[in-house]
């Protein structure tokens, strides 16, 4: 029998966030608050077990916003700051729950965290720092208390990342091309989170277009575009002109799969 899964989108925007600092375009400028976007992040919480993917810039707030008392492990797609830079703020987990943090991710991501976490390994520590336990994950299943998890693997520019499966839930953030391979393990999902950042070509990131092909292609049955940057129009105006079964994501946009 598989889990019921509460999905909660805790940021949906690029790198630098909407509104982006300085800018008084009409997205930045907007009134409506799913124009409002954080960096990008995911809940995923069953009857057991909580799961958070990236700890962005925002990670402290976001955790604040959502009321997330307790998580049970995080998952890492890829090294890049938007992706990374909240994890020191794992610290009061860490105290509440009397536990090191199991971090899950790549090899590369795992050399990342080590040299910019570089004092979370030190020797002889007098100070408080963030308690991890960085776990690497390669193409292999594995499971996280209840949570059954596919790893995936996504092409960003030029390094690999990673996308997730959870039962029939995929998430894949900040892809600009997938191999035929890697989509047969995103195949016959109910629903699929897929970024979209821009109308205009980006080389390490999938256009809206190029998710519209990409998801019609998969043939999902609900999809949600996340990762999106200020440069793709006003929520309300897309959302428009998209499939009827394709959205834009939202902050604070949650359901259950």
């Amino acid at each position: 029998m598989k889990n019921d899964l509460l999905i909660e989108f805790l940021g949906t925007g690029t790198s630098v966030g909407i509104p982006m600092i300085g800018c008084t375009c009409p997205v930045c400028t907007s009134s409506n608050p799913k124009d409002k976007r954080l960096r990008t992040s995911l809940k995923i919480q069953s009857k057991q077990t909580t799961i958070v993917i990236d700890t962005t810039p925002d990670f402290r707030y976001q955790m604040l916003r959502s009321k997330t008392t307790q998580i049970d492990a995080i998952l890492i797609t890829h090294s890049h700051k938007d992706h990374l830079a909240g994890l020191d703020d794992i610290r009061p987990y860490n105290y509440i729950n009397h536990a090191v943090m199991p971090i899950y991710t790549n090899l590369h991501t795992i050399q990342a965290i080590k040299n910019e976490y570089f004092y979370a390994f030190q020797e002889n520590i007098k100070t408080s720092v963030p308690s991890m336990n960085l776990i690497d994950i390669d193409d292999t299943i594995f499971k996280i208390k209840d949570i059954e998890i596919t790893p995936i693997r996504v092409i960003h520019n030029d390094i690999t990342i990673l996308g997730f499966r959870f039962n029939n839930f995929t998430y894949i953030t900040d892809a600009s091309k997938i191999e035929d391979s890697e989509k047969e393990k995103i195949y016959n999902s109910d629903v699929l989170v897929l970024n979209a950042l821009r109308i205009e070509p980006h080389p390490a990131h999938l256009t809206l277009n190029q998710a519209i092909d990409l998801a019609l292609e998969l043939k999902i049955k609900k999809v949600y575009f996340t990762h999106i940057s200020h440069q793709l129009g006003l929520y309300a105006e897309i959302e428009k002109k998209l499939p009827k079964n394709i959205h834009l994501a939202y902050d604070q946009l949650s359901f259950r799969v």
